[in-house]
C-alpha cells in the first residue's frame, strides 16, 4: 500500500463538517438581536451617552482583550479589542455573551446565610458585617483550640487573589490549600523532568509550519480561543502562499478535527502511544535533528531502547488502531517540516492528562530540534512582579503548618482535590471543620460526584465565594458573593500556551450592581479582623492597593494601555537540568517507563468506552453557560432536556439503536438516561458525551438539561503527579 501526500491529506468527513461549523452564529453578533431575545430579565438599554471601556475577558483562561460599549451607565455590547496581543479583535461566543451573566437573574446579590437544610437552597440575606463576623468567630475558635489545620480551601482563583488565600492560610496555620487541577500543571511537571523548567509549555503557532495536535481542541476552547481563531484564520487566508499543515489526532470528528487539514482517528487514550511509535521510527531511520540531539540532549539511547522494546510502529498500530504505514508516514512528514510542533493537552484543557503523555508528545519536539526556536515550543515565560515581605508567624501558625497536609504529597499547595474528598470519605467525622471554596465549583467539576456529595455533607461549615448560585453554593452554609469580572480589578498573566510575556489589566466596566465584594477585599478584611500576626501580614487597606504594589512599575502602563507585552522576548537556548541538557526519559528517571493511564471498568460488563467531548458552545469548568450559548446548541447535542451521546453507525446497528432512541447509559460510577446520536465520525465501540451540561443549579435555561459527565467517571491518578488523569471510562448502553 502506497500513501501519497494527496491521499494522506484528503478526508471527506472533515471537509464536509468544516463547512457547517462556525464559532459564532450571526444572530448573536447583531446588536438588535442581543436585546430583543425573549428573556424577560433582559431590559432594553436606556438612551444615553455612548462610551467604550477596554478590559479583559476572564470567562476562560484565555485572557482576551475586550472593548465594552456602554449607553449611559449600562454595558450594552462586548467586542474583541483590536490592538490586544492575545486576540487582536477576535472574540468567542462566550465572550460575546458576558452581559447575560452580568445582568442575569441568577447572580447572588448580597451575603447569604443558610436557614434550611443543606442543599434545600434556603438562605436569608445578611449584611457584610454579620457575614464576616460569623467567619471570624469560627476561625477564632479553631485558633483558640489550636485546630488551625481543620481549615481548608479549594481554589480555582489564580494570581494575586490566590496568593492572598495562601498568605492567609500561612499566617493562620493551615497547610490544607487545594486548587483545581489543570493541564498546565501536567506540562509544568513534564518540563521540570525534561528541561528543568518550572513553567508550563508554550507554542509559537504564529510561526510554525506544521502543527500536530494530539487531541488538543484548538478550535474547541483550548488555551486562548481568540488567539486560536485568529491563528487559524490567518493560516487559511495565506494557505496558497504557505505550506502550513495542521494535523489533528482524535477519537472523534470534533470541530477541531473538521477544521484540520488531516484528521486521524485513534482509540481513546492512545495518543501517547502514537507519539512514541512515531519517535521510534524517527530514531530508527535517523530522521531526527542530529545537531540538536548531539549538542542539547541526553538519554536518547535509553529512550531508544524503551521504544524498540515496546513502541515500534507495528506495536503502536495494534494499540492505537491506526495503520502502521500511516504512523511511519506521519513520522516522516513531521520531520520534513522546518518548524513542526507537537501539541499536548486534550480537549479544552479541562482534563489534565498525564505526565507520561506530555513527555511522549514533547519528545517529538526535541527530535526535530524545535525547542526554544521561532515557530517551536518553549517554557511559558513568566513576568517578574514585586514579592511581598515574608509574613511573621506566631506559635499557633508554626504548629499548624508543621502538621501534614491532608494530601501527604503536597508541598505548598495541592492540585489533587480528589484526595481531600477521599480523606473525608474514609473517616466517620470530617478532618475539616471549615471549607472555603473560591473560583471553583467542586460539586460539579470533580469526578465521582456521589463521593464528593457525601464528603461535603460531612463538613460542618462550608463558605462559598461564588457570584452565582452554583452547585457548591447551594450546599454552602454561608455565601460571600464576589463581583463579576466586568465589575472588578485584577491582573491577568500570560494565558495558557502563549509564548511571550503578557500582563493584562482587568478594569471595572460598570460599578457593582449588587451588594457584592471583591474576594481579595474579603480576605484582607478577615485578616484584619483576626488581628495579631495575621493582620500584620495584610497591611493593605484594599485589594486594589495590594495589586498596585504587586505590579509595581507595570501599574501606570497597565492603567493607561490595559496591557504590557514584551514583543522582543526570545527564549534562551539552554536547559536547567543537572546535565544542562534535554532529558528524554526525565531527569532522575534512568529506568523510566511510560505507564500510560488505564481506563476504568471491565470489558465484559462494559463493552463500550465513554469519552467527553468539548465544545466552544458549552462552559465545562462549572461556571454557567449563558442562555445565548445554550440556544445555539444543535439538536444532535441537546434535545429538550435530554443530552445525546455520539455513537458510531456500525456500533449503533449492532446494538439495535437508531437516532433519538432513549437509552440507559451506565458506567462503574453512575447511570443516566440519554438519547442516541448516530454518527459516522466517531470510532466503533466508543461513545462521546458533551461536557458542560447536567447542572442541578443556576436557572431554567441551564438546570436539568443533560448529564454531568463527571458524575459518570471516577479519578485515575497520574503515576508521577497524583493528579486525576482520567479521560474515559468503560460503559454500556441499554434500552431505557
Amino acid at each position: 500500500m502506497k500513501i501519497d501526500r494527496r491521499a494522506f491529506l484528503s478526508l471527506g468527513l472533515g471537509a464536509a463538517a468544516g463547512t457547517a461549523i462556525t464559532p459564532v452564529p450571526w444572530k448573536l453578533i447583531d446588536d438588535s438581536s442581543i436585546w430583543t431575545q425573549n428573556w424577560p430579565w433582559t431590559p432594553v438599554p436606556p438612551v444615553g451617552k455612548v462610551t467604550h471601556v477596554n478590559s479583559v475577558c476572564t470567562l476562560c483562561p484565555g485572557g482576551c482583550g475586550i472593548t465594552v460599549r456602554k449607553s449611559g451607565d449600562r454595558a450594552i455590547k462586548i467586542d474583541g479589542r483590536n490592538d490586544h496581543p492575545i486576540n487582536k479583535g477576535g472574540i468567542c461566543m462566550l465572550g460575546l455573551s458576558g452581559l447575560q451573566l452580568l445582568y442575569g437573574s441568577t447572580r447572588i446579590q448580597t451575603p447569604l446565610k443558610r436557614v434550611g437544610k443543606r442543599g434545600e437552597n434556603k438562605f436569608k440575606p445578611i449584611s457584610w458585617g454579620e457575614a464576616l463576623s460569623l467567619v471570624q468567630e469560627s476561625l477564632q475558635t479553631l485558633r483558640d483550640e489550636k485546630k488551625t489545620k481543620e481549615l481548608a480551601c479549594i481554589l480555582g482563583a489564580q494570581g494575586v487573589v490566590a496568593d492572598l488565600f495562601g498568605r492567609f492560610f500561612q499566617t493562620f496555620g493551615s497547610p490544607n490549600i487545594f486548587k483545581m487541577q489543570t493541564a498546565e500543571d501536567i506540562s509544568a511537571a513534564g518540563l521540570k523532568l525534561m528541561q528543568g523548567e518550572s513553567s508550563s509549555i508554550a507554542y509559537d503557532f504564529d510561526n510554525a509550519d506544521y502543527i500536530l495536535s494530539f487531541g488538543s481542541g484548538l478550535m474547541d476552547g483550548w488555551g486562548a480561543p481568540g488567539k486560536m481563531f485568529q491563528a487559524h484564520g490567518q493560516r487559511k487566508s495565506s494557505l496558497k502562499q504557505s505550506s502550513v499543515r495542521f494535523v489533528h489526532i482524535d477519537t472523534r470528528l470534533s470541530n477541531t478535527a473538521a477544521k484540520a487539514d488531516t484528521w486521524l482517528s485513534v482509540k481513546p487514550g492512545t495518543e501517547a502511544v502514537l507519539a512514541l511509535g512515531m519517535a521510534q521510527y524517527i530514531i530508527q531511520e535517523n530522521l531526527y535533528n542530529s545537531s540538536f540531539i548531539k549538542q542539547y540532549t541526553n538519554g536518547l539511547d535509553a529512550f531508544k531502547d524503551l521504544l524498540d522494546k515496546n513502541y515500534t510502529p507495528q506495536k503502536a498500530a495494534g494499540i492505537t488502531g491506526l495503520d502502521e504505514e500511516i504512523i511511519r508516514f506521519l513520522a516522516k512528514d513531521f520531520t520534513q517540516a522546518k518548524r513542526a510542533v507537537a501539541v499536548f493537552g486534550r480537549g479544552s484543557l479541562e482534563s489534565p492528562g498525564s505526565v507520561q503523555e506530555f513527555m511522549a508528545i514533547h519528545a517529538l519536539n526535541a527530535l526535530v530540534g524545535n525547542i526554544n526556536e521561532t515557530g517551536g515550543v518553549w517554557a511559558k515565560p513568566t513576568v517578574e512582579t514585586n514579592n511581598w515581605i515574608a509574613a511573621a508567624l506566631d506559635d499557633i501558625a508554626i504548629k499548624g503548618l508543621n502538621e501534614k497536609c491532608i494530601d501527604p504529597d503536597a508541598k505548598d499547595v495541592s492540585n489533587r482535590p480528589h484526595r481531600l474528598i477521599d480523606a473525608i470519605g474514609k473517616t466517620k467525622e470530617s478532618p475539616i471543620s471549615m471549607l472555603w471554596v473560591a473560583g471553583a465549583n467542586p460539586l460539579y467539576q470533580l469526578s465521582d460526584q456521589t463521593s464528593v456529595q457525601k464528603a461535603f455533607e460531612k463538613i460542618p461549615m462550608i463558605v462559598s465565594f461564588s457570584s452565582f448560585m452554583d452547585e457548591t453554593a447551594v450546599q454552602s452554609d454561608l455565601i460571600l458573593p464576589d463581583h463579576l469580572y466586568l465589575e472588578k480589578c485584577a491582573e491577568i498573566m500570560t494565558p495558557p500556551g502563549i509564548q511571550k510575556p503578557i500582563i493584562s489589566l482587568l478594569k471595572p466596566v460598570v460599578n457593582p450592581l449588587f451588594n457584592t465584594k471583591h474576594t481579595g477585599d474579603v480576605i484582607i478584611s478577615l485578616a484584619q479582623k483576626m488581628g495579631g500576626s495575621i493582620a500584620g501580614a495584610f497591611p493593605w487597606s484594599t485589594y486594589e492597593e495590594c495589586l498596585q504594589k504587586r505590579l509595581g512599575t507595570y501599574w501606570k502602563k497597565l492603567q493607561d494601555k490595559g496591557f504590557v507585552e514584551t514583543e522582543s522576548y526570545k527564549p534562551v537556548k539552554r536547559f536547567l537540568t543537572a546535565s544542562r541538557k534535554f532529558e528524554f526519559t526525565g531527569e532522575g528517571h534512568t529506568a523510566f517507563t511510560f505507564n500510560l493511564t488505564t481506563i476504568e471498568g471491565e470489558l465484559k460488563r462494559f463493552p463500550l468506552v465513554l469519552i467527553p467531548c468539548d465544545s466552544i458552545r458549552l462552559v465545562a469548568d462549572g461556571s454557567p453557560t449563558p442562555p445565548f450559548m445554550m440556544k445555539s446548541l444543535e439538536d444532535t447535542v441537546l434535545k429538550g432536556n435530554d443530552v445525546l451521546v455520539e455513537i458510531n453507525t456500525n456500533t449503533a446497528k449492532s446494538l439495535g439503536l437508531k437516532y433519538n432512541d432513549v437509552v440507559s447509559l451506565s458506567t462503574p460510577r453512575g447511570t443516566a438516561t440519554v438519547r442516541v446520536n448516530v454518527h459516522a465520525g466517531i470510532m466503533p465501540d466508543v461513545i462521546a458525551i458533551p461536557r458542560g451540561l447536567g447542572h442541578s443549579a443556576y436557572d431554567d435555561y441551564l438546570a436539568g438539561k443533560g448529564v454531568n459527565y463527571m458524575s459518570l467517571i471516577g479519578p485515575v491518578e497520574d503515576t508521577v503527579t497524583g493528579q486525576d488523569a482520567a479521560w474515559g471510562i468503560r460503559a454500556r448502553l441499554s434500552r431505557a
